[in-house]
C-alpha cells in the first residue's frame, strides 16, 4: 500500500492496532528496563505517537490519564521552539510546566521525530515519573515548597541527542542536579531505548504503508475520536451544571481550597468553566492548565464513553474555561510537584456536578488524592543513598449498582500499589503493616472502598520520612444519601505502642529503629441510602472483617 487512496476501514483498523501496538511495546520496554521501583513495580509512566502537527496519536494502553496532555503539551514546544530545526537523530528532553508542557518537575518527557526522508512524519514519546530531581526535598515532592525552584531541576526543551550523538555535557548537567544519579541514569537510559525502539517500529510502518497512507491514518484516527467524543457529549442532556468543592490545604497555610466549576452544554458543545476557583496557592499543589485539560478530558470520557481511544480527538471536543492565575491554570513561578492531588479533585468536581444528569454513570468521591510518602536515609547494607518513593491507593467511590473497589489508585493515576516484597528487597526497610482500614468505606445502598494502611519501620538505622495527604480533613463525599469515606492520616508509632499525629503535610521525620511511620489513606464514599443495602451484602460486609459492629449499629438500621 502506498497510496492515500487506498486506504479502506480495514486498513485503517490494521494500522491503527499497529500503531497502539508500538506504543504498548514502548511502555513494556521501559517497565522491563528501569532502575527504579517506582517504573518497574508501579508503572509510573507512559508512552505515546504524535503527527508531524504535535497531535497525540495514540497513547498506551496502561498508561496514566494524567500524562494525557502532558505529551502533547510537549510536542507543541517541541514545534514552536525548534520548528525546522528538528533532525533526524534528535531525542528532545524536558520537564518544566511552566516552558517545557510539563505537569511537574520529577515527570521527564522525551520525544524523537520520525522522518521519511526530509519529511517529518511524526514523533514518538514517553514520560516518566523519576522518584528524584533535585530540590529542597528529598523526592521532590514534599508539602509546603512555595516556589518552583525549590522542587527540583527544571528542564527546558533541549536536545539530550542530537543528530544521533548523545550530548554528554547536558546529561551531565541534569544528573549532577539529582540524588541518586545512577538510578536516574538507568531510568533516563530506558526512556532512551522505548524511544529508539518506537522509532524503528513507526518507520517499519511508514516502509510498509508509505508516508501519504500513514498521515491520512493518523487524521483520520483524530477525526473519528472526536466525532465519537462529540456524539457521546450530544448524548448528554442540555443545561448547565454547577459543583464546588475543596482542597484540604497547600501545606504552606492556605486552608480549603476552592474549586468551583460550572459545565455548560448545547448540543455537541460543551464548556467546562472554572471562573470562581481559587487563585494559585503559596505551596506546591497549583496545576497547569495542561493538567487540568488532562483531568476534564479523563473525567467526561469516563462518564460518557470509557472507550473512547485517548488522543488530540478528544481535546478538540472539550473547551476549558480556567482564570489565568487560578489553582487550575496557574503561572510561574507557581510551585506545583503535588498537582495530582488537585488533578483528582477536578475529576471529583466533574463527577459532582454531572451526578444528577448521569446517576447510572457516576460515582461517590473517591479517596480523592495521590497520598504520597518517602523514605530516604543511607543503606546500612552498602553504605549508599537511597530514596524510597511511592504514591499509594484508598478507595474507590460506589457506583449505582456496586460497591466501590478497596485500596487502589483512582481515576488519573493508572499505576500500582508497590508489593511488600519489593520494599523490603530494595530498601533497608520493613513493612510491618499491609491492611484495608476497618470501617474507612461510606455507608450505602452500595458502600465506598475502603483505604490502606502501611506500618514501616527503618532496619538498623535513621532515616528521614516525608508525606503528603488529601481528603485528610474533608472526607470524600457520598451521593444520593450515602455516606462520606473516613479520611486519611499519618502516625508515628513509638517501641512502647503510643503514636503520635502527623501532619497532613508531614515533613522532614526523623525515625530511628525504634520508630515505624503509620500512613492511612482515605476511603471513599457511598452511594444511596443506607437502609437500602440488601440482606445479602450486609451478610457479606459481616463476614468481610472489613466493618465493626459499631459501624454497623451506626449505619443501618436492619443490622441485627
Amino acid at each position: 500500500m502506498s497510496d492515500a487512496s487506498d486506504l479502506d476501514p480495514i486498513a485503517l483498523e490494521i494500522t491503527w492496532n499497529g500503531l497502539k501496538s508500538i506504543a504498548d511495546e514502548c511502555f513494556l520496554t521501559i517497565m522491563r528496563s528501569a532502575f527504579s521501583t517506582n517504573i518497574k513495580e508501579r508503572h509510573d509512566h507512559s508512552t505515546a505517537i504524535a503527527d508531524a502537527q504535535g497531535r497525540l496519536i495514540v497513547q498506551a494502553e496502561r498508561a496514566l490519564p494524567i500524562h494525557l496532555a502532558s505529551m502533547s503539551g510537549l510536542m507543541t514546544h517541541i514545534l514552536e521552539i525548534f520548528g525546522d530545526a528538528i533532525a533526524p537523530g534528535d531525542i528532545f528532553i524536558g520537564n518544566d510546566p511552566h516552558v517545557a508542557g510539563g505537569t511537574h518537575l520529577p515527570d521527564i518527557n522525551l520525544a524523537a521525530p520520525v522522518f521519511d526522508g526530509d519529511r517529518l512524519i511524526g514523533f514518538v514519546a514517553n514520560i516518566v515519573h523519576h522518584a528524584d530531581v533535585g530540590g529542597a526535598a528529598v523526592g521532590s515532592m514534599s508539602g509546603g515548597l512555595d516556589e518552583i525552584y525549590k522542587e527540583g531541576l527544571r528542564i527546558p526543551l533541549v536536545r539530550l541527542y542530537r543528530g544521533g550523538e548523545l550530548q554528554d555535557d547536558i546529561l551531565r548537567l541534569l544528573l549532577l542536579n539529582m540524588r541518586l544519579p545512577d538510578e536516574r541514569k538507568g531510568d533516563l537510559y530506558a526512556q532512551i531505548a522505548a524511544i529508539r525502539l518506537g522509532c524503528k517500529r513507526l518507520d517499519e510502518v511508514l516502509t510498509r504503508i508509505g508516508p501519504d497512507v500513514l498521515t491520512q491514518t493518523f487524521s483520520e484516527i483524530v477525526s473519528r475520536t472526536h466525532n465519537r467524543m462529540q456524539a457521546a457529549i450530544s448524548r448528554l442532556p442540555d443545561g448547565q451544571y454547577s459543583f464546588e468543592d475543596v482542597m484540604d490545604d497547600d501545606g504552606a497555610g492556605t486552608e480549603n481550597i476552592r474549586i468551583a466549576l460550572t459545565i455548560r452544554k448545547k448540543g455537541s458543545r460543551i464548556i467546562f468553566d472554572f471562573n470562581g476557583t481559587a487563585d494559585q496557592v503559596l505551596g506546591n499543589f497549583n496545576q497547569t492548565l495542561n493538567a487540568t485539560q488532562s483531568a476534564v478530558c479523563y473525567a467526561l470520557k469516563a462518564l460518557l464513553d470509557p472507550n473512547v481511544p485517548n488522543n488530540q480527538g478528544i481535546f478538540d471536543a472539550i473547551d476549558i474555561d480556567a482564570p489565568v492565575g487560578s489553582l487550575v491554570n496557574c503561572v510561574a513561578p507557581a510551585s506545583v510537584a503535588l498537582r495530582a492531588n488537585t488533578c483528582q479533585r477536578v475529576v471529583d468536581t466533574v463527577i459532582g456536578a454531572l451526578a444528577d444528569a448521569l446517576p447510572d454513570q457516576v460515582v461517590a468521591a473517591a479517596n480523592g488524592a495521590n497520598t504520597s510518602a518517602v523514605f530516604e536515609g543511607t543503606d546500612p547494607r552498602t553504605g549508599g543513598k537511597y530514596v524510597y518513593f511511592e504514591t499509594l491507593g484508598g478507595g474507590m467511590g460506589a457506583r449505582a449498582a456496586r460497591d466501590g473497589k478497596d485500596g487502589v489508585q483512582v481515576h488519573i493515576t493508572n499505576t500500582s500499589n508497590l508489593p511488600v516484597e519489593a520494599i523490603e528487597q530494595e530498601y533497608p526497610l520493613r513493612v510491618e503493616e499491609y491492611a484495608l482500614v476497618e470501617d474507612s468505606g461510606g455507608a450505602g445502598q452500595h458502600r465506598g472502598g475502603m483505604g490502606i494502611r502501611r506500618t514501616i519501620r527503618p532496619i538498623n538505622h535513621n532515616c528521614e520520612f516525608n508525606g503528603v495527604g488529601e481528603r485528610f480533613t474533608n472526607p470524600p463525599w457520598g451521593l444520593f444519601g450515602g455516606f462520606p469515606g473516613e479520611p486519611g492520616s499519618f502516625k508515628l508509632k513509638n517501641d512502647d505502642g503510643r503514636t503520635t499525629s502527623l501532619p497532613p503535610k508531614a515533613s522532614r521525620v526523623k525515625l530511628t529503629p525504634q520508630d515505624a511511620a503509620i500512613i492511612i489513606t482515605p476511603g471513599a464514599g457511598g452511594y444511596g441510602s443506607p437502609g437500602d443495602r440488601s440482606p445479602e451484602d450486609l451478610d457479606e460486609d459481616k463476614r468481610s472483617g472489613k466493618f465493626t459492629e459499631a459501624y454497623f449499629r451506626r449505619h443501618y438500621t436492619k443490622a441485627d
